[in-house]
């Protein structure tokens, strides 16, 4: 999916692809809608639906998790967002989508500064679990050293640890970094992880015994990583890594 090219003054990079640049091409031989399915099994939870919701204040609340685990899919909640640092985050969110965008950094800010509250936690996953459906919870790697056990005990199926990008190893002169191998191990919820966006990363995270990697970071309209750092996955290209990744 990549080629190497010249980019000038002998350095070389990779010509890379994203979705839009991809077809897929009918072949001589169809198949009815009724002898194919696309359900999909990650540990011991099978979901009729391929559909993993981003862990985003702007698509998923607690009522949208339960709702899309009914329909097949998966809800992944943001454990550091409006849920768990507001009572009631409604009004927020209504105000949010009606700021000017002039106005919406700031003010988002100022929102995200409250903190996050474990009972609050507790709450909105208790409130998955109870509808029945696949309860699974978002966490970045710098809150979840203290904020694990919470989630763990609130009987969360499915860990992610989520951040513009995840490395099974990480290093910091001003904390000590999450050893996801050692944490992975030590923890009994299958643990999903990620973003990773080439064959390295994903091998290295998979070796962390993580029974998940999510692909890509920085793609969506949504998503201010590729405006504000400069860093940018396309989406074909990395799937295809990742899978020559799952096939090592």
């Amino acid at each position: 999916m990549s080629n190497e090219i010249e980019i000038g003054r002998g350095k070389r990079g990779r010509e890379a692809y994203s979705l839009d640049d991809v077809a897929v091409v009918p072949s001589r031989r169809t198949r009815g809608p009724e002898d194919i399915s696309v359900g999909w099994q990650i540990d011991a939870y099978h979901f009729q639906s391929p559909i993993v919701a981003a862990p985003m204040d702007s698509v998923m609340s607690p009522a949208t998790a339960i709702r899309l685990g009914e329909l097949g899919g998966l809800g992944v909640l943001d454990l550091e967002g409006v849920w768990t640092r507001y009572d009631d985050p409604a009004p927020l969110l209504e105000e949010i989508a009606a700021l000017p965008q002039s106005e919406a950094t700031p003010r988002l800010q100022e929102i995200y500064q409250a903190p996050v509250k474990p009972e609050l936690i507790t709450e909105r996953l208790e409130e998955i679990r109870a509808a029945g459906v696949t309860v699974a919870g978002a966490l970045s790697p710098q809150r979840t050293q203290a904020l694990w056990r919470t989630v763990v005990d609130a009987g969360v199926d499915l860990f992610v640890i989520r951040g513009t990008t995840v490395s099974a190893e990480h290093v910091s002169s001003d904390a000590e970094p999450l050893n996801l191998k050692r944490f992975i191990y030590e923890l009994d919820v299958p643990v999903i992880v990620g973003g990773a966006a080439t064959h390295t990363a994903a091998l290295h995270l998979m070796r962390t015994g993580a029974a998940g990697i999510l692909v890509g970071f920085g793609g969506g309209a949504a998503h201010t990583t590729r405006i504000t750092l400069g860093i940018h996955a396309p989406m074909a290209t990395a799937i295809a890594d990742v899978a020559g990744a799952r096939r090592d």
